[in-house]
């Protein structure tokens, strides 16, 4: 007879599936930003990456948030947007051979812990074994003897993991508003983290660099796929399974990262690089199944989840 955790793993395989493609196609933004970006304004990237997706699903879905949701929209869209693009793409420039992907590897590790806090979920050994092991894996994968160190980068490197962790264990707590859909929900969030980068960006950096065709398809790249197709299917994965299984399909983004980097710009990938993959792809797995002897939960629908935490936000449209 098949157990409630197998039944429960299989249950949530087609939407652990979809959730996937986001942190799959995270990976590329490390060989996009330093093969065609141009160097130096990562806080440029990150606003192309996230106003205009922004915008785009506002005008797709004509829905605004209502109430709390202002407050809570502004707090997620920094968290989630506004202060991690330009510290993955900081991180990115700054930390050749992997180093950047590996730090930010460590955002399981930080959802596991803040699962007490902020869910108030039972501490987990289990969560925190496979994601160690995960992270481990992710820096065997992708730091090697000639890895550079920066100051700055590990620091931008480990504040992305951080602001991700945070916004992701709080998106889990908050829901989402009823009759408010993925795509809306991605794109209040997208607005908001780009409107907060506008002022920041050009304080900081000035005129925008300029823009060449290679430029123009590395922003179209980031903005439209890895900006606004993957957080609709991030937040959505985030809001129906549980947290901690959707933090760990994180590291699929530095293997992706790791894969690209061998494939285009040459880089090998010897033993040691593939006995980390395996231990990724373990702590991957492993991350998707209940603990034992635990009964299983299923994800409640966003609505539920909205009225569960409080939340008051319904859906507006424009007249």
């Amino acid at each position: 007879m098949t157990s409630p955790a197998v039944r429960t793993a299989r249950g949530n395989l087609p939407r652990t599936l979809l959730t996937a493609l986001a942190p799959l196609t995270w990976g590329t933004v490390y060989v996009v930003t330093t093969e065609l970006l141009p160097p130096g304004h990562p806080l440029f990237a990150g606003l192309l990456r996230a106003l205009p997706a922004g915008l785009i699903a506002l005008a797709i879905t004509r829905t605004l948030p209502r109430g709390a949701w202002w407050g809570r929209v502004a707090v997620l869209g920094t968290l989630n947007i506004g202060l991690l693009f330009p510290l993955l793409f900081v991180a990115a420039e700054r930390l050749p051979g992997g180093v950047a992907a590996t730090l930010t590897a460590a955002m399981p590790l930080m959802v596991a812990l803040l699962a007490v806090p902020v869910l108030r979920e039972r501490p987990s050994a289990r969560r925190l074994a496979w994601g160690v092991v995960g992270v481990a894996g992710i820096g065997l994968v992708v730091i090697g003897p000639d890895a550079a160190f920066d100051a700055v980068g590990i620091v931008a490197g480990l504040a992305a993991a951080a602001t991700l962790a945070f916004g992701v264990a709080l998106t889990k707590r908050w829901g989402r508003p009823a009759g408010v859909g993925p795509t809306a929900f991605a794109g209040w969030q997208l607005t908001a983290g780009g409107l907060f980068l506008v002022p920041v960006t050009f304080l900081a950096e000035g005129a925008p660099p300029a823009i060449g065709p290679a430029e123009a398809l590395g922003y179209l790249w980031l903005g439209l796929v890895c900006g606004l197709a993957t957080f609709v299917l991030w937040f959505q994965g985030v809001a129906t399974l549980p947290v901690t299984s959707a933090a760990v399909l994180g590291l699929l983004s530095p293997l992706v990262a790791a894969l690209l980097g061998a494939v285009l710009l040459g880089q090998t990938l010897g033993p040691v690089q593939l006995v980390g993959f395996g231990l990724a792809l373990a702590a991957i797995v492993a991350g998707q199944l209940p603990a034992r002897g635990r009964p299983a939960v299923r994800p409640a629908p966003p609505a539920a989840v909205s009225r569960a935490a409080g939340g008051n936000g319904v859906r507006g449209r424009r007249r």
